[in-house]
């Protein structure tokens, strides 16, 4: 504070100049924070700042903004931000350009909020209802504003998935399709835009909805795996690529079960074990150029696996606390790491006291396919 202090008094031209910015940093500190201040003090503290710093009028207008928001001052929130949008002081009103784009997403936001909150009204009602057309209009006049609002701001290179979201919603409600997919697509794939995982998820839950050709949808899951392997949605992905009939869509689906079972919050997940076992028996069942991708994704994770996945203390611990994981891993693990596997020898000895008959099955089958072993040592 000593420091903040010594630099509001220091009277050279430069400090001057950053004096207000400190003053408002300072003071807006002070007032969010102290347990005696009201939102009174805050308003009356915000405007003078506005006037003190016009350079920063519309981020202390934001700041002023997110405070009335978080406190629950919807409506006050909401006319700081059209007073904010109609600002205008010569040409420090062209410098904080992109600022104004962040007032009318957040006004747009605002809009949406009220647009929700009529759509809401009108589902309440029955469809003969007078206020029906009423509600209608207002909803209406939300959308247009919002529109406005959204436009601006999503043609901006960013991240912007709270208002992207809120426009498609808007959008679909008023079946504008086609205004939807150049808005999804653009956020997507413009490469002056970050690399966003949520933008290739918002595209593809569209085209889902949408009953989009499986192709296109593929197309969507495929940046989306590059991106995020991990993602949630690598499963449905996993079952659209087995829908396909395409050799390289055959391929990435053994490179997508096993990517995904790489990271440890899929460590436990019994569907993930489930499609990889099955995926290698077909593969086994069919030979052919199928068993060298399986070499090549088994023969980078060899020697971390065992460890990661198939240790004598995972054995127990699956055993004891999920059963069913536990039969869907020690398929995987007999035919990777063969019979002496600590994981398989645990689980199969555990296993024949409960269901004999299927563990021997179980047990037969690793010794048919135990050279496999070594072909991908």
């Amino acid at each position: 504070m000593i420091s903040y202090v010594e630099s509001l008094e220091n009277t050279t031209k430069e400090k001057q100049l950053a004096a207000p910015e400190e003053i408002w940093r300072i003071g807006t500190e002070i007032l969010q924070h102290h347990p005696r201040s009201n939102i009174d003090e805050i308003n009356q503290f915000a405007d003078r700042m506005k006037n003190l710093g016009v350079k920063k009028y519309l981020k202390v207008s934001l700041e002023h903004v997110f405070h009335l928001l978080c406190n629950g001052f919807l409506d006050e929130a909401y006319q700081n931000l059209v007073l904010a949008e109609s600002w205008r002081y010569g040409e420090q009103t062209v410098a904080q350009e992109e600022d104004l784009k962040l007032v009318q997403g957040y006004r747009a936001l605002l809009d949406y909020l009220k647009w929700l909150k009529k759509k809401t009204d009108l589902l309440k009602l029955d469809e003969n209802s007078y206020a029906v057309s009423s509600i209608q209009q207002d909803m209406h006049s939300f959308y247009r504003q919002a529109r406005v609002g959204f436009k601006q701001i999503i043609k901006t290179p960013g991240v912007w998935d709270p208002f992207v979201k809120c426009y498609v919603d808007m959008l679909e409600h008023y079946e504008e399709y086609e205004e939807m997919r150049k808005v999804l697509d653009e956020y997507a794939y413009n490469s002056k835009f970050p690399a966003n995982p949520n933008a290739h998820v918002f595209y593809y839950q569209f085209l889902k909805r949408r009953g989009e050709p499986r192709k296109v949808q593929i197309s969507a899951l495929r940046v989306l795996h590059e991106l995020v392997p991990s993602h949630e949605l690598m499963l449905e992905f996993f079952i659209m690529l087995k829908k396909s009939k395409k050799i390289k869509n055959q391929k990435l689906r053994l490179e997508v079960i096993f990517e995904v079972l790489d990271f440890a919050g899929w460590k436990e997940n019994i569907k993930a074990w489930r499609y990889l076992a099955k995926q290698i028996v077909e593969i086994l069942q069919n030979s052919g150029k199928q068993l060298d991708w399986l070499k090549k994704e088994w023969g980078s994770r060899k020697d971390w696996w065992p460890a990661f996945h198939f240790s004598h203390y995972l054995a127990k611990t699956n055993w004891h606390e999920n059963k069913g994981l536990a039969c869907e891993k020690v398929l995987v693990a007999g035919i990777l790491l063969g019979k002496d596997c600590k994981y398989f020898r645990y689980i199969v000895r555990q296993g024949c006291k409960a269901k004999k008959k299927k563990f021997k099955m179980l047990r037969r089958f690793v010794k048919e396919h135990s050279w496999i072993k070594e072909r991908l040592e």
